[in-house]
């Protein structure tokens, strides 16, 4: 794939730099730290190696990456990864997309205690489709399903919300039979949303009266009780939406729905347009006018300040798998499920998948000169810091070697 003519990292680089200097005293250590990966990611100040063609003589320069996961470049390997493992997890059946969000007030109180009301929101989402698939007057089986979280909109505005890919049915309570969802549906919206609503808050309201939600600024007032029961109340009048999205065709559009979720950060650089005059443009898809794709304005410190809104906790796990999905007993769970369904033929995708990612190294190892697949490696460098700048130039690496 052809580089973007603009990358999120050449707008931190060219202005990285002054929004860090008028908003150092805002600013948590961990968005610091985004900042400086996407500063430094694949350019000299992180090393890397150099390769050479055997046949032609090319030379190819490879820096190394920051590896941070709020960089869009360093997200494809990973990605990569993650889908071959997740390939043998796939059924032969139906996979439904719902998607749960929360409303404004309640993200509000999220953005100020993102580690913990994010894991509520997991713990909603989770327990809300544990609890309505085990009845027995909607699917009466335990699930499995991945719950993905998103904290921007379109726009990088805060918005909290968490996707959940969910196979067509699940296990009969004791485990001798697999229970199909009817075609196309799987639970209803409504159910799900009156639960989550009720989950969500009531977790809420047990974590305030602990003493664990802080509040700044707008939001200070909260810590009086009246003021936070008229603001839950608020909240609860409120229609909580719980979406779902048209089932999947088969396990081949999960994959591919998978890789461009999974690992998607706030923006990808092929939405951003032009850098000029410290003003940013980008692509965005306004919802609201379903079918239109509209171009938005910001000033460099106001993209650099809505981009920083969703630098997550260190450590803050963002995709999880619950239910027979969970990591505890996944592969003996899975294996029965695929004896009901009755599915010999699912254990073979793992291995079509290493077929794909060897031809992607094959790819890798060809010589941008010739094609042929002959580049050697030569060595690697360490990180270099040049007195005049932060970065060597390539042509400068590429003559001294």
């Amino acid at each position: 794939m052809a580089r973007p003519a603009l990358e999120l990292a050449d707008i931190v680089r060219q202005h990285g730099a002054a929004y860090r200097q008028q908003h150092r005293g805002s600013l948590s250590y961990q968005q610091l730290r985004v900042l400086h990966a996407l500063e430094v990611c694949r350019t000299a100040a992180l090393g890397g190696h150099l390769d050479a063609c055997s046949e032609c003589g090319a030379l190819r320069l490879s820096y190394n990456s920051c590896r941070n996961r709020h960089c869009p470049k360093c997200q494809s390997l990973a990605r990569a990864q993650w889908l071959a493992d997740r390939q043998a997890d796939l059924l032969p059946v139906e996979y439904f997309h719902i998607v749960f969000s929360v409303p404004a007030e309640i993200a509000a109180v999220a953005y100020q205690n993102k580690a913990l009301v994010y894991g509520l929101l997991f713990r909603a989402t989770a327990d809300t489709l544990r609890q309505i698939a085990a009845d027995p007057k909607h699917l009466g089986a335990e699930i499995g399903f991945l719950a993905v979280l998103h904290t921007w909109g379109q726009a990088l505005t805060h918005h909290p919300h968490i996707h959940c890919v969910v196979p067509g049915g699940g296990l009969s309570p004791d485990h001798r039979r697999w229970v199909s969802s009817r075609r196309h549906f799987f639970l209803p919206v409504r159910v799900l949303s009156r639960l989550f609503r009720r989950l969500l808050l009531t977790y809420l309201e047990a974590a305030y009266r602990a003493g664990q939600l802080q509040f700044f600024s707008d939001l200070q007032p909260l810590q009086e009780r009246v003021v936070w029961s008229r603001y839950v109340h608020q909240a609860r009048t409120r229609q909580w939406v719980v979406y779902a999205k048209r089932p999947f065709g088969g396990p081949a559009q999960v994959l591919d729905y998978l890789g461009r979720y999974t690992h998607r950060v706030a923006i990808a650089n092929q939405r951003l347009l032009a850098l000029a005059d410290g003003q940013v443009r980008f692509r965005w898809k306004d919802y609201r006018d379903p079918g239109h794709t509209k171009v938005m304005t910001l000033s460099a410190d106001e993209f650099l300040r809505r981009f920083l809104l969703h630098v997550l906790p260190p450590g803050f796990q963002r995709i999880r798998q619950y239910g027979w999905l969970s990591n505890r007993g996944r592969t003996e769970t899975l294996v029965l499920c695929r004896r009901l369904l009755a599915a010999a033929g699912a254990a073979s995708r793992p291995t079509e998948q290493r077929r794909e990612e060897a031809a992607r190294r094959d790819v890798w190892d060809r010589c941008p000169g010739c094609g042929q697949p002959t580049m050697v490696w030569l060595g690697f460098f360490l990180p270099i810091v040049r007195s005049s700048g932060l970065f060597a130039r390539q042509s400068d690496l590429l003559d001294s070697s």
